[in-house]
């Protein structure tokens, strides 16, 4: 389904939160089990970060030992990743197009919730299939996508019941969630997309996947889950090209 829809990360006020962000609360199951999936998956060490924001994830990898380059459609993002980076390479990619990257050389394309953003089935396709020319023969993707569940339960960092519309969303529509650890308590518009419909995208795009997660929050760990210990926010797909 069309609609208007706008990069709600692509403003001022939303990037220099964003740029305060860390790994707090829900997001830290977003990142808690790559380190193990990309080792797994992953042999050598030349990496994008697509849709790279404030360089939370950029950073992220390059702890992990990876030559990284960040790149996003937001300058103002960029703006507070370089301030935060001054070493880091960060680049600005016009929506679809990365033509600037050099195509086969790359180990890893890691993309930590950007595609939340890309609206329709046709620009998902565009960049799943721009992203899988810049991977080398054994290279992967690595994406990090909202699970349909986020939208409508609650979250230790982001509340759904503001929008009751959430629940009847079709693949294609907005969904809207409040974040909590920030004070811009603006909602957050996001483009909802079913599993089913993100394994087709993965078909058209030509793109196998070879390994999917769900990461459940533990009680182990020093945060006050809500949802999180039997809902998974978030889901992990390892794809590497059809061959």
């Amino acid at each position: 389904m069309n609609q208007e829809f706008s990069n709600t990360y692509d403003d001022k006020v939303r990037a220099e939160a964003y740029d305060r962000l860390e790994f707090p609360g829900t997001y830290y199951l977003a990142y808690r089990d790559l380190p193990a999936i990309i080792r797994k998956h992953v042999s050598g060490k030349k990496a994008i970060d697509f849709g790279c924001g404030a360089g939370r994830s950029t950073r992220f990898l390059r702890t992990m030992g990876f030559d990284v380059i960040g790149g996003d459609i937001s300058e103002h993002m960029l703006t507070f990743a370089r301030r935060r980076d001054p070493d880091g390479d960060y680049r600005l990619i016009p929506e679809g197009d990365l033509g600037g990257f050099e195509a086969g050389i790359y180990d890893l394309v890691l993309s930590v919730l950007a595609f939340d953003n890309i609206p329709t089935m046709e620009k998902k396709l565009l960049h799943f299939q721009s992203l899988k020319r810049l991977l080398n023969q054994s290279g992967h993707i690595v994406i990090v996508v909202s699970s349909p569940e986020v939208y409508v339960n609650e979250w230790t960092s982001f509340s759904t019941k503001e929008f009751p519309q959430n629940r009847t969303a079709k693949s294609g529509e907005k969904v809207f969630v409040v974040m909590l650890d920030v004070e811009d308590r603006r909602p957050v518009e996001d483009i909802f997309w079913t599993g089913d419909n993100y394994l087709e995208t993965f078909r058209r795009a030509g793109l196998v996947p070879v390994d999917t997660f769900k990461p459940l929050g533990n009680t182990t760990e020093p945060y006050h889950w809500v949802s999180e210990t039997t809902i998974a926010p978030w889901t992990i797909y390892v794809l590497r090209p059809r061959r």
